[in-house]
């Protein structure tokens, strides 16, 4: 099976390639020139695998949540490639893409949403499979769900945010202070890569799973992507 997956949700372009267990991928920090620079990675990552677009059997995307620029364009990179070439399509939420590549079984995972908020989720695996704990939502570091037991490992740019709040600790110290023991350690340069996105994608295929191109969606836990200068200043 081969299996193109792109992610674009932060400041990184990705790109890769399952082809029966083994990947092929290319990473880069590309700001916010991700439209400059994916479908030449996309033609990059091919032409080393010695195949085209029409070979690949699917195409996975990271759908969100994450920047909204960036989520819209690698779900209409996604829809464009796969009417192209016939083929079907997997979105995969960028919160688990982060849990499956810090490779443990409990993870906490949290991306900066700007505003003070995060976007959060929390998923554990059991028996090879990952089974979502808490469902991605909006939050802010006070306010992120409480999880049950020790052991969580936590990933993602939240982790590397203070809380905006001007209170002592632990309320205003982010998600590091409010799970405190319960994690066994942190990752908060993690940010979602295609590979995890091919990796987690490459069972929905095979169990039929996938949807039209037409019906790629980006996932958005949110509409609002600013505040105004009154809410600036009252921040």
């Amino acid at each position: 099976m081969r299996i193109l997956a792109i992610e674009t949700s932060t400041e990184y372009c990705s790109v890769a390639l399952w082809q029966d267990g083994t990947l092929n991928a290319r990473c880069e920090r590309v700001g916010q020139k991700h439209s400059e620079v994916l479908l030449g990675m996309v033609d990059g990552v091919l032409r080393e695998a010695g195949c085209t677009v029409q070979e690949v059997e699917g195409i996975a995307f990271g759908k969100g949540p994450g920047s909204f620029t960036g989520v819209r364009i690698a779900c209409g990179v996604a829809q464009g490639l796969a009417f192209g070439a016939d083929l079907k399509v997997v979105g995969v939420c960028t919160l688990h893409a982060l849990a499956e590549a810090t490779g443990q079984d409990k993870v906490i995972a949290a991306l900066d949403a700007r505003m003070g908020e995060l976007y959060f989720a929390a998923y554990e695996k059991r028996d090879g499979a990952w089974r979502t704990v808490i469902e991605p939502c909006l939050c802010t570091a006070e306010s992120a769900p409480d999880v049950a037991g020790s052991g969580w490992f936590g990933c993602g740019s939240g982790f590397a945010l203070d809380s905006p709040t001007p209170t002592p600790p632990p309320e205003g110290e982010g998600l590091k202070v409010r799970y405190g023991a319960q994690l066994c350690g942190v990752a908060a340069q993690a940010v979602p890569q295609a590979a995890a996105i091919a990796r987690l994608a490459v069972p929905e295929f095979a169990h039929g799973h996938a949807v039209d191109a037409a019906l790629a969606l980006p996932l958005y836990l949110r509409d609002k992507v600013a505040l105004t200068t009154r809410e600036r200043a009252a921040r």
